[in-house]
């Protein structure tokens, strides 16, 4: 059984580290991802790389890698000050744990599927890429210039289709 966020220890919050280096390595069950590589990015300007470790998150990145193959992970965890620098919303999932995928390398129709097919209840459709997240509530929503781009790339978009159904299967 692994541990929960709540019974973790070296964290600062519940499910929240204050470096990716305070994360035990013991235990460790995603081979395909890093505490680091889902840590905030903001190279030490506002934090020492904190890290939200919500384990069903992996579970369901784990799966996307399955069946998508090896994923680029622009964007994971941000701290608050990087989230606001970064222009993300005030509310922004990427405060606890998210994740913008690269498209390079991926059909994105497909990887859209798999994500959530993998169990991811939130998707931002970017220009370059998919912001995934496991939020309560079902939701999807555009980029900035993503609505052309997944329009064209769907035929319909998937948008409204999502938040209708929780597919993407079709308008």
């Amino acid at each position: 059984m692994r541990a929960t966020a709540r019974t973790l220890p070296g964290m600062i919050a519940p499910g929240l580290y204050a470096s990716w280096k305070d994360v035990p390595t013991e235990g460790w069950a995603w081979p395909h991802f890093s505490a680091r590589e889902l840590s905030c990015k903001c190279a030490g300007r506002y934090c020492q790389g904190s890290y939200f470790h919500q384990p069903d998150f992996l579970d369901a990145l784990e799966r996307l890698r399955d069946a998508a193959g090896a994923l680029w992970i622009n964007s994971g965890h941000r701290c608050d000050l990087h989230n606001a620098a970064q222009g993300g919303a005030p509310l922004s999932q990427h405060k606890r744990i998210a994740a913008d995928i690269s498209l390079v390398g991926h059909d994105p129709v497909s990887l859209a599927r798999a994500a959530v097919t993998a169990g991811f209840t939130g998707l931002g459709f970017g220009r370059t890429f998919l912001h995934i997240d496991r939020r309560a509530r079902r939701t999807a929503f555009h980029y900035p210039g993503g609505k052309v781009a997944w329009t064209q790339r769907f035929g319909f978009d998937p948008v409204p289709a999502f938040k209708a159904s929780g597919h993407l299967n079709g308008a």
